[in-house]
């Protein structure tokens, strides 16, 4: 899959685009079941809310791993997801960075703030904003569940130095409160991206973008998988992040076929759990 010239251009200008129904109900099923089973993973890749639900699973796309899922790993390598991403970094050489659930549990999920994605992976050493996110929404997303927003045209302002927040449960690089005052007064107005399971964005590593409280009675699940270009590969020391954010496989990942496993047993059961924790049959995308 590749994205038209009007898609591109549209990344281009407002440094993100979504792209609608792009996976299947039974791919989602797919991918919630795992999502489901990781999240009973006790490990230094899955963070918990300060209430104990889950906030965020990260690398899921390797074959190795407490949390290695071969549905995670496959989706990555799909042309629906490369191809675009591809385009975007303007490279056929792209690697994944890291790839991150974040579960957002009903009503405890919380926020994240104001933040670019270049704001840490620059000081990770990354020379160049040659990097994007690719998200995959696994739950209907509304504004009412903690929508991921954006600001239209944010990336083309560069990188603003960010501040360490630790008034959540990951500890990650923010904004600076008056900075993003001037940017929201002199910027359109903030565009929640919302719609079905299935839904996907792609947006540029200088985007500023945040997300609210989950408010609703659902957990809203959503994939990042963030693409750096190899040739904007850190060099790695023994102070670099763990290689779960910065990964160290920096190889050129390669395009697969175009198709998620079917869901994985758990607990040794055909059943599979829904978003919101529950066994049924057959889990509603």
């Amino acid at each position: 899959m590749r994205m038209t010239d009007a898609e591109l251009a549209q990344y281009q200008r407002d440094g993100f685009i979504v792209l609608p129904n792009l996976f299947s109900r039974a791919e989602i099923d797919s991918l919630r079941a795992e999502t489901a089973r990781l999240s009973e993973v006790k490990a230094d890749t899955v963070f918990r809310e300060h209430t104990g639900g889950v906030r965020s699973i990260f690398r899921v796309h390797e074959e190795d791993g407490a949390t290695h899922s071969p549905a995670f790993r496959a989706l990555v390598r799909t042309p629906r997801v490369l191809g675009p991403t591809r385009q975007a970094l303007g490279t056929e050489e792209v690697y994944v960075y890291h790839t991150k659930i974040n579960t957002k549990p009903a009503i405890e999920g919380t926020v994240w703030m104001w933040h670019q994605d270049y704001g840490s992976w620059k000081r990770d050493g990354c020379p160049r904003p040659d990097m994007g996110t690719f998200a995959v929404m696994m739950t209907d997303s509304t504004e009412m569940n903690g929508a991921l927003y954006v600001v239209p045209g944010s990336h083309k302002r560069g990188r603003l130095e960010p501040y360490f927040d630790e008034n959540t449960s990951y500890k990650f690089w923010a904004v600076q409160k008056q900075d993003m005052i001037d940017v929201l007064k002199s910027s359109p107005a903030p565009v929640p991206v919302t719609g079905p399971a299935g839904t996907c964005v792609l947006f540029h590593c200088n985007l500023l973008h945040a997300s609210g409280h989950n408010l609703s009675a659902e957990d809203r699940w959503h994939i990042y998988i963030s693409f750096n270009s190899c040739a904007n590969a850190p060099q790695f020391t023994p102070q670099s992040r763990p290689d779960w954010v910065v990964s160290r496989n920096t190889r050129p990942l390669p395009i697969e076929a175009d198709e998620i496993p079917s869901p994985l047993l758990i607990g040794g059961s055909s059943r599979r759990r829904s978003a919101s924790g529950h066994s049924s049959a057959a889990t509603r995308a």
